[in-house]
């Protein structure tokens, strides 16, 4: 099967934080950015795979900071480990301000599945990894397959 790079399926998308996306404190809903994540791990697992894709995991998400009314939102996802039919995908989330200097407010990392037309498991194409940063993400993708692997049979 054919092997694709990092940067074919990186998704870029972009939110203005409007009234109906604020919770009672003032901040962006934390379900809200998990729904965004969401979409975007979707897309890049999709651009990877050339099929649907469901979600099988939320490895790690992690709010650093709040972000209010207004802000501009810049969601990043991109491919960092492929199983067999498994994908993980990084979604970085980041506020920018006017002069477009970003501030990171969310790292996670989410476990996509490839699905065929019957909805079941289907192989993904391989990843090419060119860069060493992206070898660095491979290494540590593979790390995090292990750990939920054994998470699995723990029952965790």
């Amino acid at each position: 099967m054919e092997r694709k790079r990092v940067d074919q399926s990186v998704v870029r998308q972009v939110y203005v934080i409007r009234s109906q996306h604020i919770n009672g404190y003032g901040r962006l809903f934390g379900g809200t950015l998990m729904q965004w994540i969401d979409e975007v791990a979707g897309i890049v697992a999709r651009r990877h795979s050339g099929k649907n894709a469901t979600t099988a995991a939320v490895d790690n998400l992690n709010f650093k900071s709040g972000a209010f009314q207004n802000d501009m939102v810049v969601l990043r996802g991109k491919m960092t480990h492929v199983g067999r039919t498994s994908m993980e995908i990084r979604v970085d989330t980041y506020i920018e301000d006017e002069q477009g200097n970003r501030r990171s407010i969310n790292r996670a990392y989410l476990v996509m599945v490839s699905l065929g037309e019957d909805g079941k498991p289907v192989d993904a194409p391989g990843l090419q990894i060119v860069s060493e940063q992206e070898k660095i993400e491979w290494e540590s993708g593979e790390k995090r397959y292990l750990l939920r692997k054994k998470r699995r049979i723990e029952g965790y």
